[in-house]
């Protein structure tokens, strides 16, 4: 049985706990995924040493390494960098492309965000850190609600303004390639902070032009 030709998994998991102990603070343990990768393809009853997948724990870790790089990153490290403008009115960015890993089943959910905020005594951010925003908080094993919330509270934190509204539309790979087995479906979230959430004239003017309703 090609099972027993490998250490067995709490024996590597043992060796790898102490590589992992030796890392810096931000690295990925990618020898350690490397070595879960093939267990897993020894698990479902595939051969790792074959041509095909000789190459494929190296390649998922490394992958990992990207998609997960947000873990060790922080957004406000984009979001400090802001610069005082006179503009006392709503700042919106829709369409924010971003790709993330659903924590249940570690399958991709892709989707667009969009971002809108009312800034405070002018202190505005550039476009640009607001897409880097999203990619932080989507570059973590995540769930949709909790990504949908955690770019809202950045956007508080950093930048103290009167209100901020954030949209997620996604459409889950969970979904679409497991279970239900349904397609074409998607999921919609949304969050409200400060006037966005008390002012109800406000709030749907807000949503309207965040879906393309308001346009």
């Amino acid at each position: 049985m090609i099972a027993t030709e490998y250490p067995s998994i709490r024996s590597r998991e043992s060796n790898s706990e102490a590589t992992h102990a030796g890392l810096r603070a931000g690295e990925i343990d990618l020898e350690r995924i490397e070595n879960a990768v093939r267990d897993i393809l020894l698990a479902i009853g595939e051969d790792p040493d074959r041509d095909g997948l000789l190459d494929t724990p190296r390649r998922v870790a490394k992958a990992y390494r990207e998609l997960f790089r947000g873990l060790h990153e922080s957004p406000g490290v984009h979001l400090s960098r802001v610069f005082e403008q006179t503009h006392d009115d709503v700042i919106i960015v829709r369409d924010i492309e971003f790709f993330s890993v659903c924590e249940h089943h570690l399958l991709p959910f892709t989707g667009k965000a969009h971002i809108a905020y009312l800034p405070s005594d002018g202190k505005v951010v550039g476009l640009s850190k607001l897409a880097r925003t999203v990619e932080v908080f989507a570059r973590r094993p995540q769930v949709q609600e909790r990504l949908t919330d955690q770019i809202a509270d950045a956007l508080v934190e950093h930048l103290d303004p009167r209100g901020v509204a954030v949209m997620v539309q996604a459409e889950h790979m969970c979904m679409k390639m497991r279970g239900v087995n349904k397609s074409g479906s998607s999921m919609v979230t949304s969050t409200l902070r400060g006037v966005f959430r008390s002012n109800a004239a406000l709030r749907g003017e807000i949503l309207a032009l965040m879906t393309g309703a308001g346009r």
